[in-house]
């Protein structure tokens, strides 16, 4: 593939995957008449299908990673050029915010409006921790072991970790940059965001050194991935 299809493939990829978060947060909060919980409910099954088509969708063009940290774990297993990495991130950055105004113009919010959900604090940022160390421990297991199931592994974690963390797993610099211009279900305050990236950062790294070791490369995953 072209780098520019693959560029493109990243930009869409995750605009769309931001309009599935931001709009079904939307359409749960305005059903569910008050009670959080369904609208959680409703905000994950819709994130973790969603994520299902999007990955089978651009996965053969770009990898499908939709997440910078992703991108670069990636880069560091050198299953990607380093020097796409930049262009990736911006492509996904640039998306996330394209989704998100996508997602309020169908619900007939402003393009953009700065959140007001408040998510900080020690257990939020180790919420993420966890988060984005579970998606790249996913990634890199699947991806090395079984790589066929690996879009349905990769939804099934961010459905689940959407209920087991404190943060609803955000777990992607990028959807928590474009979530913090909207004052919705799925927001968080702009202030908060600093603490959620570096969180999956950290998160990321940890993942990657630890799911090297455990998987290894084999022959033919270093061959193809060179």
């Amino acid at each position: 593939m072209t780098k520019a299809r693959r560029y493109i493939s990243e930009g869409l990829g995750t605009a769309l995957l931001l309009a599935v978060v931001v709009g079904s947060g939307i359409m749960a909060e305005r059903l569910a008449g008050g009670n959080l919980a369904i609208a959680l409910l409703a905000n994950a099954l819709a994130t973790g299908t969603g994520l299902i088509a999007l990955i089978l969708m651009f996965g053969g063009i770009s990898g499908a990673h939709f997440n910078p940290v992703v991108s670069l774990s990636e880069a560091w297993q050198k299953n990607m050029p380093a020097s796409e990495v930049l262009p990736y991130i911006g492509m996904q950055v640039c998306g996330a915010f394209i989704g998100v105004a996508a997602a309020h113009l169908m619900f007939d919010l402003p393009v953009f409006f700065a959140s007001q959900h408040m998510r900080t604090g020690m257990s939020q940022w180790w919420s993420e921790f966890i988060a984005t160390f579970g998606l790249i421990a996913v990634i890199i297991s699947c991806s090395r072991s079984r790589p066929g199931v690996t879009p349905f592994a990769v939804a099934a974690y961010i459905t689940a970790a959407y209920w087991f963390t404190a943060s609803t797993s955000f777990a992607n610099p990028a959807v928590t940059l474009a979530r913090a211009a909207s004052n919705t279900f799925a927001g968080i305050r702009p202030v908060d965001a600093p603490g959620f990236i570096i969180a999956q950062l950290l998160g990321a790294t940890a993942a990657t050194l630890l799911f090297e070791w455990l998987y290894p490369k084999t022959g033919t995953q270093i061959q193809s991935a060179n």
